[in-house]
């Protein structure tokens, strides 16, 4: 059956507070922190696109923050960017505990741009796989708290149940809590099973995908 593809005037990565967001015309996006008071921005994150198969886990997503450097600055829209080194980020999962992401600087305006792959939000620990894991572990397996925590590579960063709740009330704060977010993956698990699937640029509907579908398409999370 054909594929159905999601809205893309509804690509909306994530909703960080303090964050305000851009398009390029390479088709990445990107975020800048600012400061309440007085509006300047203070970091710069470029999310770099994944390939149909980093996607969907037949190839190492991770890869991505090391790849290719993008040359159009976000702020001055200039192709102006050059390297600027490597880092290392925490991205924990059952494959992954620090992953290389490049920066750059804009010498036109002078900004540093950190390049981040799109599983790996900016300013957490743990990748949107793994929250995605917790997700069905909890909501379909029926763990409780302490064992709906992802596998990780590294055995002294297993998520406790503190976080895993704060992941979980990013998507839906409802009261009682998770009840709107727990009829929705018991709806989400049933289409899974069908024979359609749901594709969003080259990310498709999985259980491995099911966190970043719902930071970008879940509306309960205020």
């Amino acid at each position: 059956m054909k594929p159905l593809h999601a809205d893309p005037r509804l690509d909306i990565l994530f909703q960080l507070i303090l964050l305000r967001r851009r398009r390029l015309r390479s088709g990445v996006i990107t975020f800048r922190r600012v400061t309440p008071r007085s509006g300047a921005p203070i970091a710069t994150i470029v999310f770099i696109s994944l390939s149909t198969a980093q996607s969907n886990l037949e190839a190492d997503w991770a890869v991505a923050g090391g790849g290719e450097l993008i040359r159009q600055c976000p702020i001055c829209l200039l192709d102006s960017i050059v390297g600027h080194g490597r880092r290392r980020k925490q991205a924990h999962d059952e494959h992954h505990d620090w992953i290389e992401i490049r920066r750059g600087v804009c010498q036109s305006c002078g900004k540093t741009i950190t390049f981040l792959p799109l599983f790996s939000p900016p300013y957490t620990h743990y990748s949107l796989i793994a929250r995605s894991e917790a997700v069905r572990r909890y909501f379909i397996e029926g763990c409780s708290w302490e064992t709906a925590a992802p596998p990780v590579k590294d055995p002294n960063r297993v998520a406790d149940p503190a976080t895993l709740r704060r992941w979980f009330r990013s998507l839906d704060s409802s009261q009682p809590p998770f009840s709107f977010l727990r009829q929705m993956i018991a709806n989400i698990s049933a289409w899974l099973s069908g024979s359609e699937t749901v594709v969003h640029s080259s990310l498709r509907l999985g259980w491995h995908s099911i966190f970043p579908f719902l930071a970008r398409f879940w509306p309960l999370r205020l």
